[in-house]
This record gives structure tokens, sequence and C-alpha cells, in this order.
């Protein structure tokens, strides 16, 4: 008996490693070879960020005239800046023919948001908020949406 239990027991496969962990490797194989099929936290905030900027943006380009867009993770505070709350944006004029500058900071927005929609509402909130600014408009001239 022994021996027919042993023997059945050698020939049945093995689908875990000998530390009983499983199958290593991506859960996930992407779309195309050679692009990671997943994004990053950094990849999924610059869409975000293009996704609410892309039809302000349009909306707006004739007042607007050249504008930068950019993410950056923290902004760089001076030594001194004290107990003030961490900026989520910063806004700076261009000068001359350069372009005007938006920046919106992903770390200090993402810290403050518990939800993708929340994400989503704050980054259009600093985004218009921003956008008001630089027009010399209030926000809700700017995005009806901004109120709710």
């Amino acid at each position: 008996m022994d021996d027919v239990s042993t023997a059945a027991e050698g020939q049945r496969r093995r689908t875990r490693d000998r530390r009983g962990r499983g199958m290593r490797g991506p859960g996930v194989l992407p779309e195309r070879p050679g692009t990671p099929a997943l994004r990053t936290a950094r990849q999924r905030f610059d869409q975000l960020v293009l996704d609410v900027v892309a039809p302000l943006d349009e909306r707006w380009q004739r007042h607007l005239g050249l504008v930068e867009y950019a993410v950056e993770d923290t902004p760089m505070l001076p030594d001194d800046w004290g107990d003030e709350t961490v900026p989520l944006s910063s806004l700076v004029r261009g000068k001359g023919t350069g372009p005007t500058r938006l920046v919106v900071f992903r770390r200090p927005i993402e810290h403050r948001a518990t939800t993708h929609d929340e994400l989503r509402a704050m980054v259009h909130l600093v985004v218009v908020e921003q956008l008001a600014e630089l027009l010399d408009l209030t926000p809700g001239d700017i995005d009806e949406r901004y109120a709710d």
C-alpha cells in the first residue's frame, strides 16, 4: 500500500516551487511586446492631469497664449518655509517670448485624496484655480463645474 501511494505522489505534477510560493513572474502580459503592461503611479497621474487640462486648454487657448503644463513630484520649499501648507501647484508667468508654466505637484495632491474620483476632482480644482488666476477671472468663469 505504501509503495502505491508514494508512486502516485512522485508522478503528480508540481505546480509550486520547492518553497510553496507558486509561479513567479508578471500576472499580466503587455499588449505590445517591449512595453510595460501596468503603468506606474506617476504615469497614471500624468495621464490624469492631461485628461483634465486638455478640454480646458482647448476652450481657453485663445486667451491663454503659450502655456506649458508640467507635473513634478514635490515642490522645492525654502528651509524657512515653516508650518505653512505645502502648495499643490505653481504658476510662473512667462516673460517676453517665454511660455507661462503651470506645474502640478503630484505627491501633495495624492496625499490629500483618498479615492480616484477625489484625486481627479482635486486636480481639476487646482488647474481651474490656476487658470483663473492667470486669466484674471473667477474659477466659475473658467469651468462651470468648479462649484461642484
